[in-house]
């Protein structure tokens, strides 16, 4: 028996096993993000939406019902949330859509502000409306910009987010870019279902959150598994364990990731389908004792 090109019937995504996103929504721990779907970066061109559309279906196919996404994921006239609404509305049971609300566009299309809680609503229901549901499964109140974790209070925004799921709105809450103390603050407020901050096989400088996740059930979801942003992976750092699995830099990151904490889900986004199809291969590889020892080094 074959399934979607492969040699046994059980999906890359699948072979990751399930995490339950605030304990109800079960979804595997190997999804994916939708950040690199209108452009490669917030600066740069727009890319062919078809090509877009082409990269959610194959996620599905691929065994992918954890997709991340935000409303402000848009480059000129391409936007994250209307290729997932064409892609892959009416949308499956048991598909889970995570979007972020909070950082706002500038006049140049590139995230560089912060809405106040007034400002909440507006952006949930833009949400709402470009992916074509009525309730959100799940909503991180992304803070700090680009800034490092820490430093600011967050509670009169979550408890803006949390009286829209009061209404019905939004069905789990989570936070991103927090340290412990902001963690701790929204859970005075509402319950948190997932954390999204930077973390990667290098990159574990939010070790502590992890921590707290575990104790808590708490999913954690890293931004830049592959190491985007400003923290690139040294890939020769990789390079005998990527041997030893016949494996990229960007399974064995991946692998890790999964490897790492039970409560970790790995969301690498891509614009390619060749990308993703060797991203999504990663739910193949076990790292063992060795390995691990090796990239703990």
């Amino acid at each position: 028996m074959t399934t979607n090109g492969y040699s046994d019937p059980i999906s890359p995504a699948a072979l990751t096993g399930d995490f339950r996103l605030g304990g109800d929504l079960p979804v595997h721990r190997l999804g994916f993000g939708a950040m690199r779907l209108p452009t490669g970066t917030f600066a740069g061109p727009a890319r062919d939406p078809e090509t877009g559309v082409a990269v959610l279906r194959r996620a599905v196919e691929l065994g992918v019902n954890h997709i991340d996404t935000a409303w402000f994921y848009r480059r000129g006239g391409v936007a994250a949330n209307d290729l997932i609404r064409t892609a892959l509305a009416p949308y499956g049971d048991g598909l889970v859509i995570a979007t972020k609300v909070g950082p706002l566009l500038g006049p140049e299309g590139v995230p560089s502000g912060e809405a106040g809680p007034a400002q909440l609503r507006e952006l949930v229901e833009d949400n709402l409306r470009s992916l074509g549901v009525d309730r959100l499964d799940l909503v991180y109140l992304r803070v700090g910009g680009l800034n490092a974790p820490g430093g600011v209070p967050i509670s009169d925004r979550f408890a803006a987010l949390a009286e829209l799921r009061e209404e019905g709105l939004i069905r789990h809450l989570g936070v991103s870019n927090v340290d412990s103390a902001q963690l701790a603050e929204a859970q005075r407020i509402a319950p948190v279902a997932a954390v999204q901050n930077s973390f990667h096989v290098q990159d574990r400088g939010d070790a502590e959150v992890l921590d707290r996740c575990e104790e808590a059930g708490i999913a954690f979801v890293p931004f830049f598994p592959l190491g985007g942003g400003r923290r690139p992976i040294d890939a020769a750092r990789l390079a005998g364990v990527m041997d030893r699995h016949r494996a990229t830099m960007p399974q064995v990151a991946l692998a890790w990731l999964l490897a790492s904490s039970p409560v970790m889900l790995a969301i690498p986004g891509t614009g390619s389908l060749d990308h993703l199809e060797e991203n999504m291969a990663a739910g193949r590889i076990r790292l063992t004792p060795d390995d691990l020892a090796a990239l703990d080094a």
